[in-house]
């Protein structure tokens, strides 16, 4: 799959992280919490699949990402958490 920009679907991917990073980063430094934070952006990229993505698309990955939690997979991306 090709992205708007020509790169190839890593490259656009790895700018997009950047850019999201950056943000994280900014908002943090506005002190905003970050449950705050990655709610907004959990609702802000599901409102984006649902312009793209079936809802059996989104239900599946979110099923991916419930399935990785229970998997303790998360735990080792430097989030810990509660």
């Amino acid at each position: 799959m090709q992205a708007e920009t020509g790169e190839p679907p890593h490259g656009a991917l790895s700018h997009a992280g950047a850019v999201v990073d950056k943000a994280i980063e900014y908002m943090l430094q506005q002190n905003i919490g970050a449950v705050e934070i990655a709610s907004a952006l959990l609702g802000g990229s599901l409102a984006l699949l649902s312009r793209s993505v079936a809802d059996e698309g989104i239900v599946a990955i979110l099923n991916n990402a419930i399935a990785s939690v229970k998997a303790g997979e998360l735990r080792g991306m430097g989030g810990g958490g509660a």
